[in-house]
């Protein structure tokens, strides 16, 4: 039987989790603090459910420096429920903000009565020609995003950007320069993935051409960082939202975290009226998708799975507990990872070939192909079957792009990267 300090495993997630985090998470289901109870089995209204919500909250504040002006929630339905999420609640606040607008150019005074057919003439017109959310197509997965947008809203309001497939022979591996980049006037939000898993792509920061410049409206920028949250330092004031599953670096699979800005909830905005979407021809979401709804519930609107909360709590107070600089501790350990390995490969380039170009290599998701014979999947196969001999597992790629991924995630010891890198050198030599 294969013991678990025996393997490192380098999926891509569901990932690896901290063992001490996993044996106090064991505990606390059969009987959490005493009470007799497992965690899984309290009710997600009692105190304690609110007390482990709360501290996850707080704590991942702390990690990662999140300003007081942002709210966290915790939900459901993965990063693919965020694609559908994010067009639903920020179509619905363009729609809002647009209303405002026109109820000031018709001089109606904000409180006084108006005939919602008479807004929804005039708001069926700036959706018609203004409606536009834009993506930054650099992956599989922000691909996926911007598909969903089009079948929930139209294509006719999807503008793709940019799209890297354009600038790399049909395939993702680049990031196309912001000089490139097609962005609409003023759309309902500007939407990227940050780390591409099935890709190996990762933004290197924060894109200069979505900041905001203090003189036009603030963009709406939205990001899916569900593979390298809580492995870097990121701008938060930057972002508007920014959502990530917890399966990668945060915890088990079963919650999805959202940093929204506080500005884009009520009070200071409303959600338009169903009938009035309904009157624009644009689509009304699952209330268990709706921001406004989760956070004026304290993430607790339906049954949230409390225990999964736990896991990823109990993630956040191990790394603060290991980094006293938080964040900027766990990106250096990353990065040393990171360099290890790519640094194996481009020691090969005559055995390996990296997927992702220099300028956007992902430190979490290192994709590339064995090219020691003609026959690379013969190759790959006695690569993976090589690595899984000496405790290396996890390593292939994605069912749709093949080749070998190793996912660097937090949980990779540093110990474990030097592993790989060293039988990545010894696989090359060998005859």
């Amino acid at each position: 039987m294969t013991q678990r300090e025996e393997i490192t495993y380098f999926g891509a997630g569901p990932a690896l989790l901290p063992t001490p985090v996993l044996q106090t998470a064991a505990q606390a289901l059969v009987n959490y603090n005493g009470t007799g109870l497992g965690l899984a089995e309290h009710s997600h209204r009692s105190k304690i459910a609110e007390d482990v919500l709360n501290t996850a909250k707080a704590d991942l504040a702390t990690y990662l420096d999140i300003p007081d002006n942002y709210e966290v929630l915790f939900m459901q339905g993965g990063g693919s429920g965020e694609f559908s999420a994010t067009v639903y609640n920020m179509v619905g606040i363009w729609v809002e903000k647009r209303k405002q607008k026109i109820l000031k150019e018709l001089g109606i005074a904000e409180g006084k009565d108006i005939s919602e057919d008479v807004i929804a003439t005039e708001l069926r017109k700036a959706v018609e020609e203004e409606l536009k959310i834009d993506y930054l197509v650099t992956g599989s997965w922000s691909l996926k995003a911007s598909q969903e947008a089009a079948r929930l809203l139209g294509p006719e309001y999807v503008n793709i950007a940019t799209d890297s497939r354009k600038i790399n022979d049909g395939k993702f591996g680049k990031i196309p320069e912001e000089k490139s980049w097609n962005l609409s006037k003023n759309p309902a939000m500007v939407y990227y993935c940050d780390n591409e898993t099935v890709d190996g792509v990762e933004f290197p920061g924060f894109p200069e051409v979505l900041k905001s410049n203090g003189q036009d409206e603030e963009p709406i920028v939205v990001a899916d960082m569900s593979s390298n949250i809580l492995s870097r330092r990121i701008p938060v004031k930057n972002f508007s939202l920014i959502f990530f599953g917890a399966q990668k670096n945060l915890g088990c699979t079963g919650v999805t975290v959202v940093i929204i800005k506080k500005s884009l909830l009520p009070p200071t905005i409303a959600t338009p009226s169903p009938s009035l979407m309904r009157k624009l021809g644009l689509p009304i979401g699952p209330i268990v998708l709706s921001y406004e709804t989760i956070a004026k519930n304290n993430s607790l609107y339906n049954t949230l799975s409390i225990f999964d909360v736990y896991i990823a709590g109990q993630v956040l107070k191990s790394l603060l507990k290991t980094f006293s600089d938080k964040v900027d501790g766990q990106q250096a350990i990353a990065e040393k990872k990171a360099n290890l390995i790519y640094a194996a490969l481009d020691a090969h380039s005559n055995v390996y070939k990296v997927v992702s170009d220099k300028s956007a290599r992902s430190r979490m998701n290192i994709c590339f192909r064995v090219t020691k014979s003609q026959d690379v999947a013969e190759s790959e196969k006695q690569f993976i079957a090589g690595a899984e001999k000496i405790g290396l597992t996890g390593l292939k790629g994605h069912r749709s792009v093949g080749g070998i991924r190793a996912s660097n995630y937090n949980s990779i010891s540093l110990e474990g990267a030097e592993k790989l890198a060293a039988f990545i050198n010894s696989f090359a030599e060998s005859k």
